[in-house]
């Protein structure tokens, strides 16, 4: 699409939507763990052949799935138009950034909306790996993967509903690189694991995960907000009863790097200190927040609460509205909507939460900044998580040891 054509495009859609647009549901196959299934979609949907299974649904997204097989745009959300056609969220934000993130926004952000929401489901816990800081992650051409996660109630937990999470103290202290070597190389187990700390999945919390920390997610349904990226370094072999490819410890290592240093080199990636934190899940356990009252910015029923703070490279909050209610919002900039449940109008659009047809939206800097109502018409509280970026709010709560 000429870029013109597109800025047309967007003009036209967030006029159409009084600054609002409908997203359709973008679905993403893994092929290293079975999938959870989860998600709502009809059994015979979720195998994929060589592709894998459908594991994650991410939401207002513009990056792509950095996935072996797979087509060009797996990860790159959808917008629908009012005739039933649908266009990229990315293809609207590359042509007209400032119609969607504001002019100031968008001139101290070039890079887009830098954050990515998900759902991702797995059948087994995930296999111990760590993001990329960014200093490494430039080496590759990419972005660090700081990222947090949400349990919400009402979902099975399935049968790891722990994570392990960082290092135990003594290997924070300079030994852990050679104390994990062994497995690195040898690549045949899962005792790598016995080197850190599982902590369990309980529902309605979550933790903060920065880049450089190990970590190995449980079978929890879990809604995770973090960076806009996908680079990883995995680092157990072992995993749901078969070896995983080695090559994804190397996924994000540059030729030259790995011939000179092997397997030691992704170890760089690890933050001992802040892995081995004695003070971990103090520090990095994240429960609901109220968020304070302030009439200029939330009026009317319901309540607000943090639930992925600890960060301002993205940050998201839950609002609960009683049926028969409404709650006017007024925000800072540009944010995702998830309707996780209950059923209404937000921004004018319907809404229903469970449906991937109408539980999802983006609403651009303009309509966001204004007072924008979120109206409960069904019988069950609207349950409505939002997702912002970085930089948008400067009040997010912070714990000492972030």
């Amino acid at each position: 699409m000429r870029p013109s054509l597109a800025r047309e495009r967007t003009e036209a859609l967030l006029s159409a939507g009084n600054g609002v647009l409908r997203l359709e549901p973008c679905w993403v196959a893994r092929d290293f763990l079975p999938q959870g299934r989860r998600l709502g979609l009809p059994e015979d949907a979720y195998d994929l052949g060589d592709r894998g299974a459908i594991c994650e649904r991410w939401l207002g997204s513009t990056t792509r799935a950095d996935n072996r097989v797979g087509p060009e745009n797996e990860g790159l959300s959808e917008v629908r138009a009012p005739d039933g056609t649908a266009v990229l969220l990315k293809d609207l934000l590359d042509a007209d950034p400032v119609a969607i993130m504001g002019a100031e926004y968008a001139a101290a952000h070039p890079g887009g909306l830098g954050r990515l929401a998900k759902i991702f489901d797995y059948a087994a816990r995930l296999p111990f790996h760590v993001h990329l800081p960014q200093h490494y992650a430039d080496l590759v051409g990419r972005k660090s993967k700081d990222e947090s996660y949400y349990f919400p109630p009402g979902v099975d937990m399935g049968k790891h509903p722990e994570s392990f999470l960082g290092v135990h103290p003594w290997l924070g202290e300079g030994k852990g690189a050679d104390a994990l070597l062994p497995y690195l190389v040898d690549w045949d187990s899962d005792l790598i694991l016995r080197h850190s700390r599982a902590e369990l999945q309980v529902a309605g919390e979550g933790f903060h995960i920065p880049s450089g920390v190990l970590h190995a997610p449980g079978t929890a349904l879990t809604i995770e907000l973090q960076e806009d990226s996908d680079v990883l370094s995995m680092f157990q072999a072992l995993n749901a009863g078969r070896i995983i490819s080695k090559e994804l410890l190397f996924k994000d290592v540059r030729r030259e790097d790995r011939e000179r240093d092997g397997e030691r080199f992704p170890l760089e990636f690890v933050d001992w200190e802040l892995n081995g934190d004695p003070w971990f899940f103090e520090n990095r356990h994240l429960t609901p927040r109220p968020v304070p009252a302030d009439p200029a910015r939330h009026r009317g029923d319901g309540r607000q609460s943090w639930i992925f703070y600890n960060s301002t490279k993205y940050n998201g909050k839950r609002l609960v509205v009683p049926p028969g209610g409404s709650a006017e919002l007024v925000e800072r900039g540009v944010y995702t909507v998830l309707v996780w449940s209950g059923r209404g109008s937000f921004g004018g659009h319907q809404v229903q939460g469970g449906d991937p047809q109408l539980d999802e939206l983006l609403v651009a800097h303009d309509a966001a900044v204004k007072p924008l109502v979120a109206e409960n018409t069904g019988t069950d509280d609207l349950d409505v998580l939002t997702f912002f970026g970085p930089g948008i709010n400067d009040d997010v709560p912070m714990r000492a040891g972030a």
